[in-house]
């Protein structure tokens, strides 16, 4: 034989051997892969829920979406027990301080899931917060205290919990961040509701709601003492929401329960006092990106507490002079009553100057009069007016400066609690600085 056939013969054996041997591999290894679990996709722990807007996502295994959020802060309230206290009369001891320190931390969660009567809500807020010389005036607490401002449920328009109330309108914290603001606002604290809201269309809406009585009662003047709101309140409202902005006018009934002094017991009767306002909210974007001028007025009659909200009995003293302001819903004289009235006016704009800088500019007026029955100059006025700039340097921090001046205007000669050798107007200054992190999806 020549030695190509040689060769040919060899290389015909090998290509044989390999062939063999690659099919005898591929036969193992298919049996050992058969033989092996397959391996699952890697579980998506986190989905995004895109039904509610940004923020929410699935809570694992369920068809429910939820968000969460807050902010934590720091502030030094100048001239102020608390941002949410008005200006009151100084205690002059070293126990007590005309300014404030308070730390506040919120987290909120908001639950949604769909179902056969609509979206299915349920939120909560709950803080903490420190604040220091917060033994007395209006909001006062504890030093160390939690607080739960919000806790409500909702479904096919319903309404149930610790919300803001449907008489509000005005947003207070949009402006200011000195809640002593006099607004009609609830947004601070919340209130208890019972409401139906129907959607009639085009952005326009009416509520109806049971509320929290005592969130809003005053006190009297007269030697007798009040009783507890024999029913809730009854509030309405008639709301328009528009791509410029939105416009409310609003209703309240509010219970006047009052019973003599203990002693006596002598029923001085029950009656209802009222209230009614109305709101406008103006969006601006051509004048700034995120630009709103918002104002609202209110009247009561035996109902101060939807003229102001936080009002409460509060002194401004300078020296020797003192100037009084006393909140009660009506006087009793005898078993009499005549209502208190009052109304206010309250506004504020804020510009956005930049992505990093906006101002807010804002002011309020009131008056309580409390008729024939009242004692010699019980009747007070108060103004005021204020700005704000924050400065956000980096996303989700703002850092803000915020001045308001007040004027009290009284010939109050008569009150508890306050030693004086004069009386007359007062003006005072306030200020705060804070600086609030958001933790926003």
């Amino acid at each position: 034989m020549t030695n190509d056939v040689l060769e040919n013969n060899e290389m015909t054996v090998l290509k044989g051997l390999f062939l063999a041997t690659a099919a005898g591999f591929a036969a193992i290894t298919g049996a050992q892969a058969a033989d092996l679990p397959v391996k699952a996709r890697p579980v998506q722990y986190v989905k995004i829920c895109s039904l509610y807007g940004p923020g929410y996502y699935y809570i694992p295994g369920t068809d429910t979406c939820i968000k969460i959020s807050g902010w934590a802060r720091a502030e030094y309230n100048l001239n102020a027990g608390g941002s949410f206290n008005p200006i009151k009369s100084s205690a002059f001891t070293r126990a007590t301080a005309d300014n404030t320190i308070r730390a506040r931390a919120l987290a909120t969660f908001d639950v949604r899931s769909q179902t056969e009567y609509g979206t299915l809500r349920s939120y909560v807020a709950s803080g903490w917060q420190s604040t220091t010389n917060a033994t007395t005036g209006i909001g006062a607490s504890a030093a160390d205290a939690v607080y739960v401002p919000r806790g409500f449920i909702q479904l096919g328009g319903f309404t149930v919990g610790k919300a803001s109330s449907f008489y509000d309108f005005y947003v207070t914290p949009a402006y200011s961040n000195l809640t002593a603001v006099w607004a009609a606002d609830t947004g601070g604290t919340g209130d208890f509701v019972a409401a139906y809201t129907a959607q009639l269309g085009n952005g326009l809406s009416a509520t109806v709601s049971v509320e929290d009585g005592q969130a809003r009662q005053k006190g009297i003047i007269g030697d007798t003492y009040i009783a507890g709101p024999m029913i809730p309140d009854f509030v309405g409202n008639l709301r328009l929401d528009q791509a410029w902005g939105s416009a409310q006018i609003m209703g309240a009934v509010h219970s006047v329960a009052v019973q003599g002094t203990p002693a006596s017991v002598t029923y001085a009767g029950d009656t209802y006092g009222w209230a009614i306002g109305g709101g406008l909210k103006f969006n601006l974007p051509m004048l700034g990106k995120g630009d709103s001028l918002m104002a609202e007025v209110d009247y009561a009659e035996g109902a101060i507490g939807y003229v102001g909200y936080g009002l409460g009995n509060f002194a401004i003293a300078h020296g020797g002079s003192t100037g009084v302001g006393n909140v009660a819903d009506t006087v009793v004289v005898g078993n009499a009553m005549q209502l208190t009235t009052g109304w206010s006016a309250v506004a504020g704009y804020q510009h956005s100057w930049n992505a990093n800088w906006k101002t807010s500019l804002y002011g309020a007026y009131g008056e309580i009069n409390y008729g024939s029955f009242s004692p010699a100059g019980a009747d007070w006025n108060y103004g005021q007016i204020g700005s704000r700039t924050i400065w956000t340097p980096v996303a989700n921090l703002d850092l803000s400066v915020e001045v308001m001046y007040s004027k009290l205007g009284t010939a109050q000669v008569t009150t508890a609690n306050v030693a004086t050798t004069a009386n007359s107007d007062q003006s005072a200054w306030q200020g705060m600085i804070r600086a609030q992190r958001n933790f926003v999806p």
